[in-house]
C-alpha cells in the first residue's frame, strides 16, 4: 500500500507552498493573455522541480513516481497549466529513459531537466489518436537517415519544442512497424500550426508538420519497429501523473466550492450549513479521497515494477479525471452565477478538467485496457468453477486441460 514518506511529505509541503506563493499570482491573467507562461516554468526550473522525474545521473532528482504524484498534484490545485507544463516534462523524457541508448541520455536529458530545453512528446495524427498501432506518418532509412513525412495533432509545446520525441511508421502497417525518434525541434522542413484550446490556458497545442526532415540514425530510440512498446510503457508510467493532475484540480474544486459556502448566506444561514449542500460536498471530498488512493497505488505499482501496474494505471486516469470533471461542474454550480463568470477560477477549472478525460487514451480506451488486462489476468489464474456452473451441469475443460493448454 501506498504511504507517502517523510521525505515526500516534505517535498509535497515545500511544493504546496510554491504554488500558493509563485503559481497562483504568475497564472491569474494568463487566461486574458494566454501566451505560454515561460516566467513560470523558468520558476520551477529555478527550484529544480523539472527534473524531478529525471534521473539523477542526468541532471534530475530521481524522483519516485509517487513523490512526482505529490508535486503535480498540488500544482494542479492551483493551476491546471502549471501542472500539464511540468507533467509534460516527464512525458517527453520517459522514452528516452526507457528506449534511450546512454549517449542519447547524456545528449538529451540534461536539458529537459533543467528547463534550459523544451520538448514535445509527438504520437497522435489527425486521423490517428487512441490507436498508435495505426500511426499514418513515415519515416525511410536512407543510409545513416531517416526522412520523415506526416503531420502531427494535439502535441504540446509544438513550435517551442527544442525536440520532439516522434513516433512514425518504420515498417508494415501493424504495431511493430513503429518506431521512435528524437527530432530537433529547428529541423528544416518542420513547420507548426497553433490549435486554439478551451482549458489549459497558456499552454500551447499545435499540429506539426515534417516534411521531408532529416534525422541522424542515432537519433533513433531503441530498435527500428519498438516504437509501440515504447509508447506503451510510456503511457503505463505516465497516466499516473494524469490521475494527480486530475485529483489536484478535483480538490481545488472542492475545496473553492466549501470556502463559498462558508461565506455565502442564503435564508439567513451560511449555505454550507444547508444539509444539501453539506451531502453535495461531503460526496465530492469522498470521491476525490478515493481517486487519490487509486492515483497513488498506481504510481507505486510503477515505482515496483508491479505488472499490475498497467490496469491500475489506466483505471487510475478513467477515475480520477471523471471525478475531477464532476467536482469542477458541481463547484460551478455550488457559486451559481459566480461559477460563471470569469472573474472566479471555478469555471476555468471546468474547462481545464475536460482535457484530462481525452489526453493520454481517451477514457473509452482506458476502459478497454482494463478488461484487456482483466482477461490477461484471468487466463493466468485459469478457470475458476462455481458451484453455480456445476449445479447445471454445464461442460467445461478441466482447470488442468485450460491452464495447460495455454502455458
Amino acid at each position: 500500500m501506498w504511504r507517502l514518506t517523510d521525505e515526500q511529505r516534505e517535498l509535497r509541503d515545500t511544493i504546496r507552498t510554491f504554488a500558493q506563493d509563485v503559481v497562483r499570482p504568475a497564472m491569474l491573467d494568463v487566461d486574458e493573455r494566454s501566451p505560454y507562461p515561460r516566467e513560470l516554468h523558468d520558476a520551477m526550473a529555478a527550484q529544480g522541480l523539472l527534473g524531478l522525474a529525471v534521473p539523477a545521473a542526468y541532471g534530475g532528482r530521481g524522483a519516485t513516481s509517487v513523490a512526482y504524484c505529490a508535486f503535480i498534484e498540488e500544482l494542479a490545485r492551483v493551476s491546471g497549466t502549471a501542472s500539464l507544463m511540468a507533467a509534460y516534462v516527464k512525458l517527453t523524457t520517459l522514452p528516452i529513459v526507457l528506449a534511450g541508448s546512454e549517449e542519447q541520455k547524456e545528449r538529451f536529458l540534461p536539458g529537459l531537466a533543467d528547463g534550459s530545453k523544451l520538448g514535445s512528446y509527438a504520437i497522435s495524427e489527425p486521423r490517428v489518436g487512441s490507436d498508435p498501432a495505426a500511426l499514418q506518418m513515415t519515416a525511410e532509412c536512407h543510409g545513416d537517415t531517416w526522412v520523415l513525412n506526416g503531420t502531427k495533432r494535439f502535441i504540446g509545446n509544438a513550435g517551442l519544442s527544442d525536440l520532439y520525441v516522434v513516433f512514425a511508421r518504420t515498417g508494415d502497417e501493424n504495431a511493430k512497424g513503429v518506431s521512435a525518434f528524437v527530432v530537433p525541434g529547428d529541423a528544416d522542413g518542420l513547420s507548426v500550426e497553433v490549435l486554439p484550446t478551451m482549458g489549459m490556458p497558456g499552454w500551447r497545442l499545435g499540429a506539426p508538420t515534417f516534411s521531408d526532415v532529416e534525422v541522424p540514425a542515432a537519433n533513433l530510440l531503441g530498435r527500428a519497429g519498438e516504437g509501440f512498446k515504447i509508447a506503451m510503457q510510456t503511457f503505463d508510467a505516465s497516466r499516473p501523473t494524469v490521475a494527480a493532475q486530475a485529483v489536484g484540480l478535483g480538490q481545488g474544486a472542492v475545496d473553492l466550492a466549501l470556502d463559498y459556502a462558508r461565506r455565502r448566506v442564503t435564508f439567513g444561514k451560511p449555505l454550507i450549513e444547508h444539509q444539501g449542500m453539506q451531502f453535495k460536498l461531503a460526496r465530492l471530498e469522498a470521491q476525490v479521497a478515493a481517486a487519490r488512493a487509486l492515483a497513488y497505488q498506481a504510481a507505486t505499482f510503477v515505482d515496483e515494477r508491479d505488472p499490475r501496474m498497467t490496469k491500475l494505471s489506466a483505471a487510475a486516469k478513467l477515475m480520477a479525471s471523471d471525478v475531477a470533471m464532476e467536482a469542477t461542474t458541481e463547484a460551478v454550480q455550488v457559486l451559481g452565477g459566480n461559477g460563471y463568470l470569469k472573474e472566479f477560477p471555478a469555471e476555468r477549472m471546468m474547462r481545464d478538467a475536460k482535457v484530462l478525460q481525452i489526453y493520454e487514451g481517451a477514457n473509452e480506451i482506458q476502459l478497454l485496457v482494463i478488461a484487456r488486462q482483466m482477461s490477461i489476468e484471468a487466463e493466468k489464474r485459469g478457470v475458476i468453477w462455481t458451484e453455480a456452473v456445476q449445479a447445471e451441469g454445464r461442460t467445461e475443460p478441466a482447470p488442468s486441460e485450460e491452464v495447460g493448454a495455454r502455458a
